[in-house]
């Protein structure tokens, strides 16, 4: 039942007529406590979206939502009455269901401490349809214009506001906001267009002052806020925003939200000099106190210099030399030299100064024969191969002069060389062994293994595509070449999301100890706060293995169905439950990293495969590894296919949009691909096998590769050393741990093995102990099904190839045997 709006007199006499009235109260008598305050904080402006009389339905039927006042719009053909009324939808001392997960000010779940005003205003979406019309319909690629507020409803907006400010004097200014400024991430109600000037101007809300805008504007146009102060300014406002120092996806979004509230004409998810003014003057005018303190920090900030974190580093040694002094130890011995990884006859040395000077070096011990002087402004490529060992190589900088001179030097990481015609005969028995299944049925596989910084292996097996839709074989099956792409699945774990991290804690963008909310700062709640993000990557922060977003059956219920990545995202970060306790158990889970991503994402700003591909791939000159590789200009036919009938397991597997076609090209995990766009942390990485042996000769050169530095050493040991309980987990990446995972890595590999497996039959050795890398890349999941005792076996998970384990025994005795 809709009601028209009661006018504050009537309200005080009936609850003075109610109270005289009632005769439970005449037994108490009054002691009035000055110690009190009132409910209600905060007033919340909304848009309907819709027409009055869809409102209706929303807002005052069972099962929808609720708002204490709905405010029509003139000319809404829904709309019957011939002049504009209020309509009160739920009482104002009542909890109405109008803000959601929201914060302001201090304040979580403002459905408790605020009133909702609801007024009817229809903005016009458009989405683009051109390249995925089924995301489309669950709102990507959308365009929205929105209308200007009709002046007639606004002006009861205005009356109704300063009616509500009457009754609840706890409102501060500050505290009448939109929608949009407590849920930022998810709402943009009531919209650029909403008069918030002008319900200023008759007493409703915060504005600020033009000319203190106009004064910090000028001062933020010489040195801009750095985005931690900016996030810091935004939560002493009211925002609910951590300081991270990143200007995430959360960052940009409540900079949106303030924008359409202050700026209005300025909406675009940008810190700019006047976004910044506007949000430090209305510190001035409502908290000078916060200011203050805010104010003294900016003046800190600029006056300190600090060094910066990260500095890009070209090669295992970039440095200039004699080492500064700020650098140089006591110990006299250690000074100006540094260790390098090489192998015999290998090796070169880049020497540039900006000064001619003369020097002395060595390398092993020896002299090195280098022109003299070194000019300045030119560069010197010199080869040492006459002067290298395999493995760690000293060098030593021993004069340098004049002695304010100094000397840059440059020695690139080890790249790979093709050996293979050293080795023929040497993998005879491995050959057999995947030929033999070859001929039994097995669809295909590529085989790369590299040792000692030379490729020894690498060969194509079998077909790229064997098999049609019904299992049989196809007459002209597509060979296997050894450039086929191949769906790596779970390898996306760790030569994606893993290496990704682990460049951003070489950068000192990201901390593994801090809590997953100090980069999503939405995860809380449910115990999420206790989560760090050394728990996603260890697989011990106690989700289950897997949530089923593509299926609107899941066992969690209709609630976590998705099919929108922001939505994905939004679900596990606030809603997916946990299966077990904080560190309770090793569960491998795909929700783990799919986190990781989306962490990835914040932390760069990038999306997921945009980072990677820009800063590790491309840069080591890899361009077959890629997520997506169809919407990139892949064809098919260079890609392995996976599953014969898509996603249903031979016919037994049903849901929605399932696919039913053969997959070639497109990521068979389900989650990725309907639920995550086809990027996500878990799963969507395409690469060839020559691609991931630059990737484990990276690893194996102890994070770079040729001139292209990504990580330390220090930072692959923090992620490769085994879990204190769990010795199979480290940092993204599973271990041999001493035969504990044999089924994978064999039973030869050392204690420092690491690697990782996918579900479409990949599988990655990295053993730095032997200088050795294996990359086994499988179609095995390309074959046909039979159903045992209610389970869907894939034919070629009954071959050895498509196992591992018998595969990996054999490299590791043809290497060690020979030697």
């Amino acid at each position: 039942m809709i009601r028209t709006f009661i006018k504050p007199f009537s309200v005080a006499l009936v609850a003075l007529f109610t109270v005289n009235s009632c005769s439970s109260f005449a037994d108490y008598e009054q002691m009035p406590s000055a110690n009190y305050d009132h409910r209600i904080k905060v007033l919340v402006m909304h848009y309907t979206a819709i027409d009055y009389q869809k409102s209706v339905q929303v807002l005052v039927e069972p099962k929808g939502l609720s708002s204490h006042y709905l405010v029509p719009e003139s000319g809404d053909p829904s709309y019957p009455h011939d002049e504009l009324k209020v309509f009160q939808l739920v009482d104002e001392s009542e909890r109405a269901w109008h803000a959601g997960a929201s914060y302001w000010q201090g304040r979580s779940d403002l459905n408790d401490q605020s009133i909702g005003i609801e007024i009817v205003n229809v903005p016009q979406c458009e989405w683009d349809t051109s390249t995925q019309p089924s995301r489309a319909e669950h709102g990507e690629n959308r365009l929205c214009v929105f209308p200007d507020y009709d002046p007639a409803q606004i002006e009861k907006v205005i009356e109704l506001a300063q009616d509500i400010l009457e009754r609840h004097p706890d409102i501060h200014p500050t505290a009448v906001v939109g929608h949009s400024d407590i849920t930022p991430t998810r709402k943009n109600d009531p919209g650029p267009r909403f008069p918030w000037y002008q319900l200023y101007q008759h007493g409703v809300g915060a504005w600020y002052e033009q000319d203190t805008l106009s004064k910090y504007w000028k001062i933020f146009n010489q040195q801009p806020l750095n985005t931690g102060l900016l996030q810091a300014a935004l939560h002493a406002y009211g925002y609910g925003l951590t300081e991270t120092g990143v200007y995430d996806e959360t960052t940009a979004s409540t900079v949106a939200a303030f924008q359409m509230h202050f700026l209005p004409w300025l909406v675009n998810g940008k810190a700019d000099s006047q976004t910044s003014a506007a949000l430090f003057a209305l510190l001035e005018k409502y908290f000078p106190e916060k200011l203050e303190q805010l104010w003294t920090r900016y003046q800190a900030e600029l006056t300190a210099q600090p060094a910066p974190r990260w500095q890009p580093k070209h090669g295992q040694i970039d440095a200039s030399f004699p080492e500064p002094e700020a650098q140089r130890s006591s110990r006299e011995l250690v000074n100006d030299k540094a260790g390098f990884k090489s192998y015999r006859g290998r090796g070169e040395l880049l020497l540039s100064a900006e000064q001619d000077l003369t020097a002395v070096l060595e390398v092993n011990g020896e002299t090195l024969n280098i022109a003299t002087p070194l000019r300045a402004g030119k560069t010197y490529d010199y080869s040492l191969h006459r002067r290298t060992q395999d493995g760690i190589n000293t060098f030593h900088v021993k004069a340098v002069e004049p002695a304010d001179a100094t000397l840059e030097v440059r020695i690139p990481y080890p790249r790979l060389i093709d050996a293979t015609a050293d080795y023929q005969g040497r993998f005879d028995e491995v050959d057999e062994l995947i030929e033999a299944d070859i001929a039994k049925g097995f669809p295909g596989a590529v085989l790369v293994v590299v040792k000692d910084g030379k490729i020894i292996k690498q060969s194509a097996y079998g077909y790229a595509r064997r098999y049609d839709e019904q299992g049989q074989l196809l007459a002209a099956p597509t060979p296997m070449q050894p450039g086929t792409l191949f769906d790596v699945a779970s390898n996306t774990k760790a030569f994606a999301t893993s290496m990704a991290m682990m460049q951003l804690v070489e950068r000192g963008q990201l901390d593994v100890n801090k809590p997953i909310y100090f980069y999503l700062p939405e995860y809380r709640g449910d115990g999420r706060e206790a989560r760090t993000v050394k728990d996603l990557l260890n697989h011990h922060s106690g989700y289950a293995p897997q949530v089923h977003f593509f299926d609107p059956e899941n066992k969690l219920g209709k609630g976590f169905y998705s099919l929108q990545k922001e939505k994905t995202q939004r679900l596990m970060a606030t809603k997916v439950p946990f299966d077990v306790g904080n560190g309770v158990r090793a569960t491998y889970s795909d929700t783990n990293f799919m986190l990781l991503g989306t962490i990835i994402e914040r932390i760069t700003g990038m999306p997921l495969d945009q980072y990677v591909e820009q800063n590790i791939y491309v840069p080591l000159g890899l361009h077959d590894t890629l997520f997506a590789p169809l919407r990139k200009g892949r064809r098919p036919g260079e890609i392995a296919a996976t599953e014969l009938q898509g996603n249903t397991r031979g016919g037994v597997v049903d849901f929605p949009g399932v696919r039913t076609y053969t997959l070639q090209g497109e990521v068979h995990d389900e989650k990725a691909f309907y639920a995550m766009d086809e990027v996500a942390g878990h799963a969507g990485l395409f690469a060839t096998a020559p691609d991931l042996a630059v990737l484990v000769q990276t690893l194996l050169n102890g994070g770079g590769y040729g001139d292209v530095h990504l990580f330390e050493a220090s930072v692959l040991d923090a992620f490769t050393k085994p879990h204190q309980q769990q010795r199979t987990f480290g940092l993204g990446w599973r271990r041999a741990a001493d035969g504990q995972l044999r089924w994978h890595f064999g039973p030869y590999a050392s204690h420092q093995a690491f690697g990782h497996t996918g579900w479409t039959g990949t599988a990655t050795v990295v053993d730095p102990a032997l200088d050795l890398g294996i990359i086994l890349l499988t179609n095995a999941r390309h074959s046909p099904t039979t159903e045992v005792d209610g389970a869907v076996e894939f034919l070629g998970k009954s071959f050895e190839t498509g196992n591992y384990g018998s595969l990996m025994t054999a490299i590791y005795e043809a290497i060690l045997e020979a030697k």
